[in-house]
């Protein structure tokens, strides 16, 4: 089952902590759509839902063990564990290669990152105050893109055979689309589709994949609760 509550977007803290701690009581994981409203401390609200229900991964205690050798987070963040997905069911073993992640959100680079390094690739972040992104990622055999910025990632910056997964999704002005608008990913698709083995589109590509984990991490939180009954 699940459970769907709506608030004002002027809703303090404490009524939203106290859904929460009713929630824990009645569901098997708890996911919180972010960002959230300014005056809401992200902080506050991540760190009130217990690491037992926290299906999206984002859990300190989670992310902290992600980054440690010879730990295990009860959860992995649903994005980046449907990118590492992916590319396992593509048959990309990432031991060995070198991955470039563009983007170090807490929500999907950093994760990712070190999902990557756990998976024995050599891993290079690239973020906005990075200056050679270009020459980095041109280097790359497994890029991933996760900045938020629309067709960031040139297709001629990508090597031949390279494998990209696209994380980004954005909207940009299109007077031909019938909204009057499309969306696109942070890759530029079509040029880099010409270099690259494997590509991800937008949209399409990785957002059904974190919808899939999401349900994966929920029936674990279900099975663990069962266990322990």
């Amino acid at each position: 089952c699940w459970n769907l509550q709506h608030f004002v977007l002027t809703v303090m803290h404490m009524p939203l902590l106290l859904a929460l701690l009713l929630l824990l009581l009645q569901v098997d994981g708890i996911l919180v759509q972010l960002p959230l409203p300014k005056h809401i401390s992200e902080q506050t609200v991540l760190d009130a839902i217990s690491i037992d229900k926290d299906v999206d991964g984002f859990h300190p205690m989670n992310i902290g063990s992600l980054a440690m050798r010879g730990r295990e987070p009860m959860y992995v963040s649903c994005t980046p564990k449907g990118c590492m997905e992916l590319l396992k069911r593509s048959g990309v073993d990432p031991k060995g290669k070198t991955a470039v992640v563009v983007g170090r959100s807490n929500i999907v680079g950093l994760p990712v990152a070190l999902l990557l390094q756990n998976a024995d690739a050599t891993v290079t972040m690239v973020h906005s105050r990075t200056p050679n992104a270009e020459d980095l990622v041109r280097k790359a055999d497994i890029v991933i893109a996760a900045c938020g910025r629309a067709e960031m990632v040139k297709g001629s910056w990508i090597k031949p055979g390279a494998v990209v997964i696209d994380v980004g999704i954005n909207a940009v002005d299109d007077a031909s689309a019938k909204r009057g608008y499309r969306l696109v990913g942070d890759v530029e698709f079509g040029a880099a589709a010409e270099n690259a083995s494997l590509i991800t589109p937008v949209p399409g590509g990785v957002g059904p994949m974190t919808i899939a984990m999401l349900l994966q991490n929920t029936l674990e939180g279900y099975k663990r609760r069962v266990a322990g009954q």
